[in-house]
């Protein structure tokens, strides 16, 4: 792992924030929760403990190098702040997450906003629905630690 971006956003490049930052460049298409990170760390025999991945996903969120995304009142998941402003849709039967960048959607957003005379910051916006997976499908506990 290169340490050169834990430097550049002003943190020390310590061990378990660059292996937890690498897990995140390892799987970029991927929102992962705290628990999905602990998870791949213990696949990889690490000895990071689940209170640290915590730590270190939010160090690295107010470093500027992870974007948090709230999907609903249990379930946090941590990207990569590399892709620009996107949206999400999240699937209701797999647990699938993707991405939707949509200019108009943003438009009419700030057009709200604007009607409201509210001054937007930004917005996140988690659309729920399915996303065409087989109907029988179990449904993927994102984010969940068991």
């Amino acid at each position: 792992m290169d340490h050169s971006r834990l430097r550049h956003a002003g943190i020390k490049a310590t061990f378990p924030r660059m292996k937890i930052l690498d897990i995140f460049y390892q799987h970029a298409d991927l929102h992962m929760s705290a628990a999905d990170v602990y998870r791949n760390l213990v696949s990889d025999h690490s000895s990071i403990g689940l209170a640290t991945v915590y730590r270190v996903v939010t160090q690295l969120e107010s470093a500027g190098l992870l974007k948090r995304t709230q999907l609903d009142t249990h379930t946090t998941v941590y990207e990569l702040n590399d892709k620009g402003h996107h949206d999400h849709l999240v699937c209701t039967q797999c647990g699938r997450i993707l991405e939707s960048s949509d200019a108009t959607m943003a438009q009419l957003v700030r057009k709200i906003a604007r009607r409201r005379g509210f001054r937007l910051d930004s917005y996140s916006l988690v659309l729920y629905g399915g996303c065409g997976c087989r109907q029988g499908a179990p449904i993927t506990p994102q984010g969940e630690f068991e």
